[in-house]
């Protein structure tokens, strides 16, 4: 009789594939929780310490390190010395290997998790028998992912057997989920010292920024605020210019607990819009820069509804991307096929950490999460912000962290009125947010937000001249006390955040 181990963390489908296997004629060995699980499924089991003649011992740490196991995994069958060993030792043969992890990344990805959870969340047993299993792929099939359970009954059923072409294959994404699983465990105790990274290859992509680069799409790691865990519903498949702007889209939104508008275009935010209602927040967005916005990406963090999906539809955008859609507003959201709409439940990241491709290498720096409340905040003009006066300068401040360097945002009412992104010099960039704010009509309670300190006094004055109230910067120069001197001659609030968010 065949024999198929089976030790799984994640069951999913388990049970439907041992009743194949009982049915072609296996017999099952397993181990605690797997076993429990497919015995009150009615699948008959035989416990590993049974076959073993050997307890689990020590909490559970061993249960399959021992020669009846690894000696009927590894066994060449077709070599007289490994036969004669196996006879000599009573090792029965075993033919398959069904086996996924402990799931050490996501606990390690839980909050607060106490360093001795995560060490017991390390799997021995388990890689051991998968890469025992591989190497042994000329006789033995190996599974460890759910999703080639189907496959493989289907080719027991049709021939009796797996090909060599199938076990080296799935040999093949054993070694790379235990190379993965490696390299998570080694990050986490590593810390800062070393960064090593393991690519999955997630699919191919039409082309990369232009037609004549080609691109592909990897998975680093897990982060549930990804749009690897997005559905997209209807519309085109993401291209490359799409992740990225998506990806950035939903950096800012995550800056937002209330009800949020972020329209996105080249990587930068061309409108950020805050309400009481998700329709007012997109309807500050919208009017933000209505040029700009077409054929833009914008995202909710929200449900999105029937009344919001017809503004939605009346403009051309490439993305459309909320936690939620009524079935009324999908109905017309996804009449235009060329609109992606895409679904994200989850609003917060767990990436700790952020890697950008250079010639030869990359660099690798802890992700910007740093962030900034009333309380952080140095007042350094003699004229004092109100409440409301903060609450501007943080909504202006969430905004500029997110815009290319050198940055200025300008805000009125939970509004951005103006964006100046990636300019070389800091008074280009505050002339273009403020003469877009003029172009909007918008010359009083107007609040400037800076990602970077004024190495000058010009920005100020500039600000003073398109009516600018209060104004929101890191601080930090040699010349502070020049930027300080104007607000007060001109009559304007200034706070420092001590805090820079430069964004190259």
């Amino acid at each position: 009789m065949k024999k198929a181990l089976i030790s799984v963390s994640d069951k999913t489908g388990i049970t439907k594939f041992a009743k194949g296997l009982i049915e072609l004629g296996y017999e099952i060995l397993s181990t605690g929780g797997t076993k429990t699980a497919l015995e009150k499924a009615g699948i008959e089991v035989t416990q590993v310490s049974d076959y073993t003649k050997y307890p689990e011992i020590l909490e559970g740490r061993v249960k399959t390190l021992h020669p009846l196991i690894h000696g009927g995994i590894l066994a060449k069958r077709d070599d007289h010395t490994h036969v004669e060993n196996t006879k000599t030792h009573n090792i029965d043969m075993i033919d398959m290997v069904v086996v996924n992890l402990y799931p050490f990344e996501t606990v390690i990805n839980q909050a607060d998790v106490a360093y001795e959870t995560a060490i017991e969340n390390i799997d021995i047993g388990g890689p051991a028998m998968l890469r025992s299993a591989a190497k042994n792929h000329a006789y033995v099939t190996v599974i460890a992912d759910s999703n080639d359970y189907d496959e493989i009954l289907q080719a027991l059923k049709l021939h009796g057997d797996t090909t060599i072409e199938t076990r080296k294959r799935l040999a093949q994404k054993v070694f790379k989920h235990t190379s993965n699983y490696d390299l998570v465990i080694a990050n986490y105790l590593s810390g800062d010292e070393e960064i090593l990274s393991h690519w999955k290859r997630h699919k191919t992509l039409r082309y990369g920024e232009n037609p004549h680069q080609k691109a592909v799409l990897y998975k680093t790691h897990e982060d549930p605020y990804s749009i690897f865990e997005a559905t997209v519903i209807s519309g085109k498949e993401l291209s490359y210019n799409n992740v990225q702007d998506l990806n950035a889209a939903l950096t800012i939104l995550s800056e937002f607990d209330e009800p949020t508008a972020v329209a996105v275009k080249h990587m930068n935010p061309c409108g950020v819009g805050t309400g009481t209602t998700l329709e007012e927040a997109y309807d500050k967005a919208y009017s933000s820069d209505e040029m700009s916005i077409f054929g833009g990406i914008v995202a909710f963090n929200r449900e999105i509804d029937q009344a919001l999906a017809t503004k939605l539809n009346a403009i051309f955008l490439e993305i459309v991307i909320a936690p939620n859609f009524t079935d009324e507003a999908l109905s017309i959201l996804t009449k235009k096929k060329n609109v992606r709409v895409v679904r994200l439940t989850c609003t917060s990241s767990t990436t700790q950490k952020q890697i950008t491709s250079i010639n030869g290498g990359v660099l690798v720096q802890d992700v910007d999460h740093e962030t900034v409340t009333e309380t952080d905040l140095q007042v350094v003009t003699t004229r004092k912000p109100t409440k409301e006066d903060i609450q501007e300068l943080l909504f202006a401040w969430k905004v500029v962290k997110h815009v290319k360097s050198n940055a200025i945002v300008v805000t009125n009412n939970q509004q951005t009125v103006g964006v100046g992104a990636g300019q070389m010099n800091r008074v280009g960039a505050a002339k273009i947010a403020l003469e877009a704010a003029k172009n909007n009509r918008v010359s009083s309670n107007i609040y400037l937000a800076s990602d970077a300190f004024f190495p000058f006094d010009d920005v100020v004055k500039l600000a003073n001249d398109y009516g600018v109230k209060a104004i929101i910067q890191p601080g930090g120069s040699l010349k502070d006390r020049k930027s300080i001197d104007a607000c007060n001659a001109l009559g304007l609030m200034m706070v420092f955040t001590n805090v820079r968010h430069f964004k190259h």
